[in-house]
């Protein structure tokens, strides 16, 4: 049996992106994770032994989000997710979504989002 739990809207201050002003003046990103769980029996038994823990995957992402810098968003959601499901070894697949409101467009726009799924 599987179940998902969802981290919607996380946000947190990095310097990602190709451009040399992305890194020094950094920006907001904002994150959506959707972790497909293997129950292992944990929601039988009503237990956080055999789930994840909703606020150490927080952190997690929160590590890998401020972490080192990457030039593509596509390539820290695929970092995030990775990282989670090595981590967390109860998540059969990740569903990261990258949010970039300060994208560097001619353009207005809400902002640019990218998804990436692991495995995919």
């Amino acid at each position: 049996m599987t179940y998902v739990i969802r981290l919607a809207n996380c946000a947190f201050f990095a310097r990602h992106g190709v451009h040399d002003e992305e890194e020094r003046l950094g920006q907001r990103f904002y994150v959506d994770a959707e972790l497909t769980i293997d129950a292992m029996g944990a929601l039988q038994a009503d237990t956080i032994e055999g789930t994840v823990d909703y606020g150490v995957a927080f952190s997690v992402i929160e590590e890998v989000i401020t972490g080192r810098r990457r030039f593509l968003i596509e390539a820290l959601a695929l970092d995030v997710a990775q990282t989670l499901c090595a981590r967390l070894p109860q998540i059969v697949r990740a569903r990261i979504t990258i949010r970039k409101p300060n994208a560097p467009v001619q353009g207005v726009l809400d902002h640019v989002e990218v998804c990436v799924v692991w495995p995919g």
